[in-house]
């Protein structure tokens, strides 16, 4: 898919790592022009204070193939988001991708932690970055992707549709959050659809984020080193399988077909063909069904 989407321009907003990052890198491989968007830069860091920056997102993007572009953005603030737009209005005159990745909730959720016994600003703090972001996000961005046929629309969440109905999600501002999002798609699919646009929803699996790498202790190189503390690791992916998830979509000439459903990066591997980096295809929220949740010992094998 190198060049599969010469031409096209595409916005990740929440792209400094992680999901985001994977996103925009693997749609720059494809070709694309990215604008990528988040709160840490060289010169600020968000509250996270960690070191990855949209900048070095930008610049893993044009190493990839693309045009990287890093535009430091508040998806709460309307006026910063209006003045996104515009500004991809005035150098590009399209867009035709819009993800959005926006989340920056993990240091805001407390595990199987009861409503009542939740940090209250904490769990109405996640779930203005979770949700308000991305209808803030689309309010001003959906325009501009409208203007051309064939937009797609990326509303990026944690657990299939399926999954989330039946199963409890960390707290009710975490299972809340995750919920609304897989909805969003759902919502837009309806308002896009009968105006030549696709919106769906996707969920990677358990993924070997920067975060998460570094609180396993190990590298992407050594991951495995974490299967002897955590077995059902086995099942995780890089951040860049969603990313091709991503851009297997935009490539697809019949993406309509989508078009409200909920995704997820192991699902479009086995209809795209598409692989890890190891050149699996993890499929984790089977897995999880299949293997971790009915309590079976830990082996990933037929699941990726």
């Amino acid at each position: 898919m190198s060049v599969a989407l010469d031409g096209k321009v595409a916005l990740v907003a929440g792209a400094t790592r992680g999901a985001g990052r994977g996103i925009a890198v693997e749609l720059g491989a494809a070709g694309a022009t990215v604008y990528v968007t988040g709160r840490s830069t060289r010169e600020r860091r968000s509250e996270y204070d960690r070191p990855e920056t949209i900048e070095d997102t930008a610049d893993l993007v044009t190493a990839a193939g693309g045009k990287g572009i890093a535009v430091p953005t508040d998806h709460l603030a309307a006026d910063e988001v209006r003045s996104l737009v515009e500004r991809i209005d005035a150098e590009q005159g399209r867009l035709d991708v819009l993800v959005n990745d926006i989340w920056g909730g993990e240091l805001l959720f407390e595990w199987d932690t009861p409503v009542w016994e939740h940090d209250l600003d904490k769990g109405l703090r996640l779930l203005r970055l979770a949700v308000d972001t991305h209808a803030i996000t689309s309010h001003f961005a959906l325009p501009l992707l409208l203007r051309r046929p064939g937009g797609l629309v990326v509303e990026v969440t944690d657990g299939t549709a399926e999954y989330n109905r039946e199963n409890y999600r960390v707290s009710l501002f975490y299972d809340l959050a995750k919920a609304a999002v897989l909805r969003m798609a759902f919502a837009l699919g309806h308002e896009l659809g009968s105006r030549g646009a696709t919106a769906v929803a996707l969920t990677p699996g358990w993924m070997r984020s920067e975060i998460m790498l570094e609180h396993f202790g190990v590298t992407e190189e050594t991951w495995r080193d974490a299967l002897e503390r955590v077995p059902h690791f086995c099942i995780s992916e890089t951040p860049l399988f969603v990313g091709r998830a991503v851009a297997a979509l935009a490539a697809d000439p019949d993406v309509a077909r989508w078009n409200g459903q909920s995704l997820s990066s192991g699902g479009l591997a086995g209809v795209y063909g598409f692989t890890d980096l190891d050149g699996s295809r993890p499929d984790a929220w089977r897995y999880i069904v299949e293997v971790q949740d009915a309590g079976k010992p830990a082996d990933p094998t037929g699941y990726r």
